[in-house]
C-alpha cells in the first residue's frame, strides 16, 4: 500500500515549497522546510530535545513562535 504525501510539506518537493529567503545556492545544501502546524500537531506548546538539553517551543496568541531553554 502506497501513502500519498503530495500535500504533506515534509514529503513535498523542497524546491517548490521553500520560501525565497531560504533559497539554496549551488554551493549550499538544500534546507528542509517544516510547517509549524505539523510540528506543533494542534498543541500550543511542545518540548524539543536537542542533545542533552530541553527547549520549549510556544505558539503565542499573537501568532508568534517563542523558543526558550
Amino acid at each position: 500500500m502506497s501513502l500519498d504525501h503530495s500535500h504533506d510539506p515534509l514529503h513535498a518537493d523542497p524546491s517548490a515549497t521553500r520560501p525565497t529567503s531560504c533559497t539554496a545556492t549551488q554551493a549550499a545544501p538544500a534546507q528542509v522546510l517544516v510547517d509549524s502546524a505539523g510540528l506543533l500537531a494542534g498543541q500550543r506548546e511542545i518540548c524539543i530535545r536537542h542533545g542533552n538539553e530541553l527547549y520549549r517551543l510556544r505558539h503565542t496568541r499573537n501568532d508568534k513562535l517563542i523558543l526558550t531553554k
